[in-house]
């Protein structure tokens, strides 16, 4: 007899959250009809209990804000790349305890390399949160030699520079964002929330830049729109969300992730939202 499994994302706020649609569809095109993936709306206070109170059948939680710094309090062990980033996003049982992991890293290398990005030269990454710190680390992975790390305030890069020496990897942190400029780049990579990046929509991009901005809500983006008038590759943050979902699929299940069901769920779901499909690349065949 089938045993079924359960997963779920965790988070607060999490309604909109569209990681059900991703592992669901996963499911289906891999027929584990007996797997079901739900979403719960919990804090950092609520994780403890949460997690104590599952049984056997749970493989695994995805996590999002803001869960993700707490999840490492949670396990008991953690994974390579989740302690460089310091943060994950997975938890995985692991011999009556919980393995954390981090698959933004995997999110960004993957749309990174679906792109066409295989190897990375200059870098600059907008902002220095959880997310650039994740992008550091994928920036790494792909053998970026030289990052720049733009920010508001240095005093708030304190992380992501413990990332990069974590991993070993040098970087340099300059305040004065958004009147800084971008220095002349082959890779930009903006985490910035919201219309903060909206002042740099006036780059002058070289063609060859590709452009990698992790918002997908409303899209584009006036930074997105900017470079792409200017002939620039441009990846939204709807890659990146489809690519770690990927990653958590094959750490839950044990299967590669199904890429193509999970990505043409995904832009259904974003129709049907009123969010704007191009902010999600197309599949190979449809190129």
């Amino acid at each position: 007899m089938t045993v079924a499994r359960r997963a779920a994302v965790l988070g607060k706020p999490i309604g909109h959250s569209l990681s059900p649609v991703l592992h669901t569809a996963a499911y289906a095109a891999s027929g584990l009809t007996e797997w079901s993936y739900d979403r719960h709306e919990c804090d950092t206070d609520g994780l403890v209990p949460f997690v104590d109170g599952l049984g056997p059948e749970w493989a695994g939680l995805s996590l999002t804000m803001p869960l993700k710094h707490a999840a490492l309090d949670v396990a008991t062990r953690v994974t390579e790349r989740a302690a460089a980033v310091g943060a994950a996003n997975t938890l995985i049982p692991d011999g009556g305890g919980w393995l954390a992991d981090n698959t933004d890293v995997h999110g960004v290398v993957g749309s990174l390399r679906e792109a066409g990005v295989t190897t990375v030269g200059r870098a600059a990454v907008l902002g220095a949160g959880g997310t650039a710190q994740a992008v550091v680390a994928a920036l790494s992975d792909l053998g970026a030699p030289e990052t720049t790390v733009l920010v508001r305030n240095l005093a708030r890069a304190a992380g992501v520079r413990a990332t990069a020496e974590r991993l070993g990897v040098p970087i340099t942190v300059l305040d004065g964002v958004p009147d800084r400029p971008i220095p002349p780049v082959d890779l930009v990579v903006s985490t910035l929330p919201g219309r903060a990046a909206d002042a740099y929509a006036g780059t002058e991009w070289a063609p060859r830049t590709v452009l990698f901005d992790v918002l997908y809500d409303p899209w584009p983006t006036r930074l997105a729109e900017s470079a792409a008038a200017a002939g620039c590759t441009v990846i939204s943050g709807l890659d990146m969300l489809l690519h770690q979902a990927v990653e958590q699929v094959l750490l839950m299940t044990g299967r590669p992730g199904p890429v193509e069901a999970m990505r043409s769920a995904l832009r259904a779901e974003v129709v049907r939202r009123g969010l704007s499909p191009d902010a999600l690349r197309l599949a190979p065949a449809e190129r």
